[in-house]
């Protein structure tokens, strides 16, 4: 006998969240929370939560003091480390907020920790201050490097638990968990949105797209130019021999280059206790190109026919090919960390993990630099949101149920 018709019936949700990364969890819990009469699934293609991005991060609760004054992530990651904080407290998730230091290394980059302080306190972070050499090496004492910039809110936590943590929390509020729920199309059907996974059809009056590495395609699936190309690149991290694990206290990062995202390899304390220093930013050939053997044609393809790439090539190529020899060359990757740690040696360093970033590109050539969400109807898609996403998970997640009830979802 066929199956009833599933128009507007009881087996419709109201949201469907696709992607089970700690931004798509922490918005189906607060929307639980909040509204505890909707009926929202989550569809993670994996078989479980946090397996890409959010489970390969560095654990870093990232203080805001690099961003732009005024951008949605200077003041989404300021508030949101206070929360992380708070929340970590309150459900025994490992976390400590044990400070930075930005080092600068040649006088060029000394003067740039003026521009950062001053940044920093635009976005409202307290107790920084700038430390000569005698200073610097109270708090950590093998530093290399000539002026520091200290950042007291900095902390690390784990945000595999976190997510565990906002997974359950939503599970409790009603949501369902669908894993190995690949979304693979969409259909409109009678005012709602018929999602087609691996694990079935699901029907929903809205969809929020925070699928992360695969965000820019679902929203092509579901009918949206999102005017950008997410490009995956793989941070790859060394970790510091056991025994030489003194060296390094808490957090050493380099000053940052303003014309590039990234922040340059640094040295992180782990919430488990060791210490790994990294990523170089490589891009990947392959969205999930976790090793460097990865690769899909495809998705290689893709990337290099995109015109945004290629704008960006013509003006970072010498850059990339720094991030490319260091990948390869351990000896380059282990001279950068000497420039923060002098007394680090060769084989102290062995290959650790990896990450890869969804880095959102536009057809100009630029990396997107604040966070993208684009409403459309029916749909919100969540189309730039790398670090610091997991610090600022909790507004982030406050930020998608504002727009989503402004669409009139809830």
């Amino acid at each position: 006998m066929p199956a009833p018709h599933r128009h507007m019936n009881s087996s419709t949700y109201d949201i469907a969240v696709i992607g089970g990364g700690v931004v798509g969890l922490s918005f189906a819990m607060q929307a639980g929370k909040q509204f505890p009469h909707l009926r929202v699934v989550i569809l993670e293609k994996e078989a479980g939560v946090a397996r890409h991005q959010t489970g390969h991060n560095s654990g870093v609760i990232h203080s805001g003091v690099y961003y732009k004054p005024g951008s949605l992530k200077a003041r989404l990651c300021v508030q949101g480390a206070r929360e992380m904080v708070a929340f970590c407290a309150l459900h025994g998730i490992p976390h400590a907020v044990c400070g930075k230091l930005i080092v600068a290394t040649t006088t060029e980059e000394a003067v740039r920790l003026d521009d950062l302080l001053s940044r920093g306190v635009a976005n409202g972070l307290a107790g920084l201050h700038l430390l000569g050499r005698e200073e610097m090496r109270e708090i950590e004492p093998h530093v290399g490097g000539v002026r520091a910039l200290a950042v007291p809110s900095t902390g690390i936590t784990d945000y595999a638990l976190v997510t565990a943590k906002y997974a359950e929390i939503a599970v409790g509020h009603g949501a369902e968990l669908k894993t190995e729920a690949g979304v693979v199309g969409f259909k409109s059907s009678g005012g709602e949105i018929v999602i087609q996974t691996r694990a079935g059809d699901f029907s929903a009056r809205y969809v929020v797209n925070c699928a992360g590495l695969y965000s820019d395609r679902i929203a092509r699936l579901a009918g949206c130019d999102p005017e950008l190309m997410i490009v995956p690149f793989r941070g790859e991290y060394y970790d510091l021999a056991l025994a030489r694990t003194e060296l390094v206290k808490w957090l050493i990062y380099p000053v940052p280059d303003p014309q590039y995202p990234f922040l340059g390899v640094h040295f992180t304390r782990r919430i488990h206790g060791n210490v790994d220093a990294g990523p170089n930013a490589v891009l990947a050939f392959r969205r999930e190109g976790y090793r460097r053997t990865d690769f899909d044609l495809g998705d290689t393809m893709e990337v290099f026919g995109y015109r945004g790439f290629r704008a960006l090539a013509r003006r970072q190529w010498k850059h990339g090919v720094r991030e490319f020899r260091r990948s390869l060359v351990k000896r380059e990757f282990v001279r950068s960390l000497q420039r923060l740690v002098p007394e680090v040696r060769y084989e102290d360093m062995t290959p650790g993990g990896s990450g890869v970033r969804a880095q959102a590109l536009g057809p100009d050539g630029n990396l997107v630099d604040d966070f993208r969400f684009v409403p459309r109807e029916r749909f919100l898609h969540v189309l730039n949101v790398p670090s610091p996403a997991a610090t600022a998970s909790l507004p982030i997640g406050r930020e998608i149920l504002g727009m989503v009830r402004a669409a009139g979802a809830v």
